[in-house]
């Protein structure tokens, strides 16, 4: 056997066990961080449930203690309208197609780079040249000479992992795919939240546009009829002027709702994928929701590990204890290996012949004694290190006052609802009572008027307070972290 074959043949199984020959990855490997030890998201104790309030959207909500979110929660709130919104949007939304883009993005990097670095990398040379030698410059004798070279070969390098540098800058990339997986979560709840709130939003402010209408119609009939009652003498022109201004400070807050009822429906086009003028938008009224009756309300050292954003938090974090480890890596020696195998000559024809053959193996230990920009690149990497724990402790705690905030306000809120119910019934018994009297010639149609004005006037705050319940039920299901992904593309039951 030859000794090119030879060579040729010690080649691979010489980087096999070299590459088995390499140590273990230098720097700290990463620890999960703890989870809260608090059992409770707030300094007192919250109620079993809600206060039930004899109203639509009053019923009791109860709180289940570790319940399963589920990932497709706006199902919940009852409204086929709001479901076929969030399938369509979840397919067109740009939003998350920039998200789905940079996770391949992230997938296809950490594959190059490991295709790149954990295997040898092999090319293949073929080249010529023209070269004119000339014996004097070599203190020699004789006449220039042309001629040409041929040369064709197969070459190998690789560089061995000794300290971990490799794969700990391959973790550092598996992180970021983490990180990005859970940014496209974080983006669908962000998504599916905004879109359910702007749909009940919506339904808030036409109920409260048709009652201030009323209300206006209202105010409108008792200006005629003061201004009646003026001419005959029966009433002084002031109240002319004091209705009229009530009048016309009821007809200015009719554009302003109206106002925030058409920006709600172009934030809700866009949302869904739509340009805000396509128009199709489905209209939504509080009756053809439901409030939810049970809640997931799942422990802080639960919801750390269902959180989107704590989730890709702690894979910063990650990401940062490896680049700590690459840092420490670079002050360790780095051997570099290459080898050539291939064969030289005069003409074409006989490149490839038996006596035309060359080979090289070089082997290059290197460790840097004097680069005081490596200590400093260390001691970088660990401050980056101690700005990732920092701010998933603090991602951390924004997410339990979030949830602190959300339960507080289901209970606070359902208070709120029920005085405003008992107000709205007893409203609507004053006009009941009002509209008994004018048939029987006890008031006067300007008293009903009034007491017409007052139901309604109610009837807009019971609106809004109906519309937070939902709006509450929705920021729990967010604020839970709505359920988990499978891989950022399924929905899946966790």
């Amino acid at each position: 056997m030859s000794s090119a074959k030879r060579i040729s043949g010690c080649i691979p199984f010489t980087f096999i066990l070299l590459g088995l020959l390499t140590g273990c990855a230098v720097g700290p490997a990463f620890k999960r961080p703890a989870t809260p030890d608090t059992p409770t998201y707030t300094a007192t104790p919250l109620p079993a449930q809600t206060s039930p309030v004899p109203t639509p959207l009053g019923e009791a909500q109860h709180f289940v203690a570790g319940g399963w979110v589920n990932p497709q929660w706006w199902q919940e709130l009852g409204s086929a309208k709001l479901n076929a919104l969030i399938d369509e949007a979840l397919q067109a939304s740009p939003t998350l197609a920039k998200s789905q883009a940079v996770l391949r993005q992230a997938q296809e990097l950490y594959a190059a780079q490991a295709g790149s670095t954990l295997y040898p990398q092999v090319d293949a040379t073929l080249g010529a040249q023209r070269q004119r030698t000339t014996p004097s410059s070599l203190g020699q004798v004789g006449d220039p000479r042309e001629f040409s070279l041929y040369n064709a070969g197969v070459g190998a390098r690789y560089t061995l992992d000794l300290a971990g540098a490799t794969r700990r800058s391959l973790e550092a990339l598996a992180a970021n795919i983490d990180y990005q997986r859970y940014q496209l979560e974080g983006a669908r709840l962000t998504l599916t939240g905004n879109i359910a709130t702007a749909t009940v939003t919506q339904a808030r402010l036409a109920g409260q546009i048709q009652a201030t209408e009323a209300i206006l119609h209202s105010q409108e009939e008792q200006l005629g009829l003061t201004r009646e009652r003026v001419r005959l003498g029966h009433a002084a022109p002031d109240d002319v002027l004091a209705l009229q201004t009530l009048v016309e400070q009821t007809r200015a807050g009719i554009p302003l709702l109206r106002n925030q009822l058409q920006q709600n429906d172009h934030l809700l086009a866009v949302l869904a994928g739509r340009e805000p003028g396509a128009g199709g938008l489905p209209c939504f009224s509080l009756q053809e929701f439901t409030l939810p009756a049970d809640l997931p309300l799942t422990v802080p050292s639960e919801l750390v590990r269902n959180r989107p954003d704590i989730q890709a938090a702690e894979a910063l974090l990650h990401s940062a204890n490896a680049e700590y480890g690459v840092a420490i890596a670079k002050l360790y020696p780095q051997l570099n290996l290459s080898a050539t195998l291939g064969s030289q000559a005069l003409t074409a024809g006989a490149l490839f012949g038996s006596g035309s053959a060359v080979w090289s193996l070089v082997a290059q230990l290197t460790q840097p004694l004097f680069n005081p920009g490596l200590p400093a690149e260390k001691r970088a990497a660990l401050a980056a290190f101690d700005a990732a724990a920092a701010n998933y402790r603090n991602v951390v705690l924004e997410a339990l006052r979030n949830v602190a905030d959300v339960l507080r306000a289901l209970d606070n809120d359902a208070q709120r609802l029920a005085a405003l119910a008992a107000a709205d019934a007893a409203a609507q018994e004053s006009l009941a009572s009002m509209q008994r009297q004018y048939s029987l010639g006890a008031a006067g149609y300007i008293q009903l008027l009034t007491a017409q004005q007052q139901a309604q006037q109610t009837r807009i705050s019971l609106i809004e307070a109906q519309a937070r319940r939902l709006a509450d039920s929705v920021a729990l299901y967010q604020a839970m972290g709505g359920g988990r992904t499978n891989d950022g593309e399924e929905l899946v039951r966790k």
